[in-house]
């Protein structure tokens, strides 16, 4: 089941996202990106719990990290799943993104 939501932890909106990131069910993640970037400094996506993400759900997060860059924003990727990491280290984002094991405390 797929589901988005975003809770404040500390100064970040951390987006959780869970089950499969497709073109079926990308907006939402969009959506809930720039929402939280919208009203938010600080922005994280856990993505610990997505199964699969296609190229309509990596589209939403590089949008949302550009959105973050362009308006000196902090954007990055929290505890990222096995078949989200395979991903993007194929198009080597893994390069691009921010990465984190745990939200930084300062």
């Amino acid at each position: 089941m797929n589901q988005c939501r975003t809770e404040a932890r500390g100064k970040f909106a951390v987006i959780f996202v869970e089950g499969e990131v497709d073109l079926s069910w990308s907006q939402q993640l969009r959506k809930a990106v720039l929402d939280a970037l919208a009203s938010n400094a600080e922005v994280a996506v856990n993505l610990a719990a997505v199964d699969y993400i296609d190229s309509s759900g990596i589209a939403a997060l590089v949008e949302g990290f550009q959105h973050a860059r362009g308006n000196k924003k902090t954007f990055g990727l929290l505890q990222i799943s096995k078949p989200v990491m395979s991903v993007l280290k194929l198009a080597r984002l893994d390069r691009v993104f921010v990465l984190w094991d745990e939200l930084p405390t300062t």
